[in-house]
């Protein structure tokens, strides 16, 4: 099938967009004054690990992740993280946090010579896994959304949409082996064009 360029989402003036499933996190906090929005971090995650689908998602970025329902659970339960989106596997999307907020994605983090990347980026979760093939609907989503914040922020740019191993080398291997990074540059390109 072709790829047919998506529409670009409007940020709505809360922060939030449009079309977005809204599922708010308490986990988030005010960004620094003047401090610009200027990257994109690209993650995964699935709960548990290698597995897609259900709530477990929603519930860990809102703090309500039943620790006895699987035994990865036990271990993170209790953590407090969130993301500004998440695109599921079959393309829906899902906010937790407005843009103008900082989630808490990143964790300890640099790029080009500025720590704490949670201060200027919004962090997008892909549901999936490092090894794991990424769904064609998935790619498109993100480069639908991607141009929509681009079209908002316009200190983003293509080269600052990074991966969080990008920002965190040391701790954090996503988006994995699995994601296809020429997929989603040509997929902004052709956007472009």
């Amino acid at each position: 099938m072709k790829y047919v360029a998506p529409k670009i989402l409007t940020v709505m003036q809360d922060g939030w967009l449009e079309g977005a499933r809204k599922v708010p996190s308490p986990n988030y906090n005010q960004r620094p004054v003047g401090r610009n929005i200027d990257m994109v971090v690209v993650h995964n995650i699935s709960l548990p690990p290698g597995e897609f689908g259900g709530p477990y998602i929603e519930d860990f970025f809102q703090n309500q992740l039943d620790a006895s329902q699987h035994s990865y659970f036990r271990g993170i339960s209790s953590m407090e993280v969130s993301a500004h989106l998440l695109i599921r596997r079959d393309g829906e999307i899902v906010q937790f946090v407005s843009f103008f907020d900082r989630a808490w994605h990143a964790g300890k983090s640099s790029w080009e010579g500025s720590d704490n990347c949670n201060d200027f980026s919004i962090g997008i979760e892909l549901e999936g896994a490092d090894d794991i093939p990424y769904e064609q609907v998935q790619y498109q989503q993100l480069a639908c959304v991607i141009r929509s914040l681009e079209h908002h922020f316009p200190s983003i740019t293509d080269s600052r949409i990074v991966g969080h191993c990008d920002i965190a080398p040391d701790r954090k291997t996503d988006p994995g082996n699995a994601f296809e990074w020429p997929t989603l540059r040509s997929m902004l390109e052709n956007d472009k064009s």
